[in-house]
């Protein structure tokens, strides 16, 4: 089966956040199987100096690049990377399952982005446009898009 793996940078603590997230994890595991990694956010001073944030993003990269699952796509969440339908999404991950891949891994990265390393290691960025979306909110769109994009496989009447 299909593995979909999403890392998270920063722990979610909001009950309507975890909710959510719980509810398409299970609907998820209809069609793969699903992890959702979070990993702590390096902290900060209250107002970083960038050689401060650069230094955070380093040390996230460590933390993130050590638990990309192996022979996995990866692809990030960035605002320079490129903009899908659902439907163009659903065909991505349809064709990256066909290429072979044991699965596919997804990062949100923190709040201050992530470190420039980890998206060049990236085998795809992908952008969820150009309005700025609260990193929880943001986690609970993209699993809702992963859902949809299993939805539209699948042929469900789920997406419309």
């Amino acid at each position: 089966m299909f593995e979909i793996t999403l890392i998270a940078m920063g722990k979610c603590k909001e009950r309507f956040y975890l909710d959510a997230a719980a509810e398409y994890a299970k609907r998820l595991g209809g069609y793969c199987r699903f992890t959702l990694m979070e990993l702590p956010e390096c902290r900060l001073p209250e107002n970083p100096a960038p050689a401060d944030i650069q230094a955070g993003l380093e040390r996230e990269a460590e933390q993130i690049l050590s638990k990309l699952p192996r022979n996995a796509w990866f692809c990030v969440f960035t605002p320079e990377g490129k903009t899908l339908s659902s439907e163009a999404f659903a065909q991505k991950l349809a064709d990256v399952k066909n290429s072979g891949k044991s699965g596919a891994c997804f990062l949100i990265g923190s709040s201050f982005g992530m470190a420039q390393r980890v998206k060049d290691r990236a085998d795809f960025r992908l952008s969820m446009g150009p309005m700025t979306f609260p990193h929880h909110l943001a986690r609970i769109m993209v699993l809702e898009q992963l859902y949809r994009a299993e939805s539209i496989q699948a042929g469900s009447k789920y997406h419309k």
